[in-house]
């Protein structure tokens, strides 16, 4: 197990795909021992996609903090509070854009600028296709700035048999990208 608990921030955009920031979350959950704080950051768009996609508004019992969107007293819109790293989950263009950018309209992208800055590791888990030359361009900008992108690609070698496990494929390599210590098939293994 890693040393030093870590300190996230999870954003949650509008882009589909609520079920990955539900599993990212369920698996933090069931992690408390490696984690020292962990500060949640939703849309308006993206508690309406929940509801959406879902069916239900179970964000409203994040075992987390959650922080409204324009909360600019969070701590972690602030470099000296030290959070290790920020995964966005799922990332929407726009999101992905204002960050690329530089521009900070809310706390997603005002944390994401402030993990940048401070060498730290922003993870996105960006939900789009096709892509056009701006969205490229952007994840290439995010890249070389130190950012990580993390498309919302399931793998299949794993067999998954439900709709779950097949996004936790994506959510668990986001959590070693984190590094998270979690149990996960990995290739070349047996699969019990």
């Amino acid at each position: 197990m890693s040393e030093k608990k870590k300190k996230l921030v999870i954003g949650i955009t509008g882009a589909s795909g609520s079920i990955y920031a539900k599993v990212l979350i369920q698996k933090l959950r069931e992690m408390p021992e490696q984690l020292e704080e962990v500060g949640v950051v939703m849309s308006d768009n993206a508690k309406d996609v929940w509801f959406h996609e879902l069916g239900n508004r179970e964000y409203e019992q994040i075992p987390f903090r959650l922080y409204g969107k324009s909360d600019y007293y969070a701590p972690f819109a602030s470099g000296s509070a030290g959070y290790d790293t920020m995964i966005i989950c799922p990332c929407s263009m726009g999101t992905l854009g204002r960050i690329a950018t530089g521009i900070s309209n809310d706390l997603n992208s005002r944390a994401a600028d402030v993990i940048l800055k401070e060498r730290r590791k922003l993870i996105l888990l960006t939900r789009e296709t096709p892509l056009h030359l701006i969205h490229i361009n952007n994840m290439k900008t995010v890249t070389e700035a130190g950012g990580i992108i993390c498309p919302a690609s399931p793998s299949f070698y794993s067999l998954p048999k439900t709709q779950e496990e097949l996004v936790a494929t994506v959510i668990d390599r986001i959590l070693g990208l984190a590094g998270l210590e979690i149990k996960t098939y990995r290739w070349g293994e047996e699969k019990n």
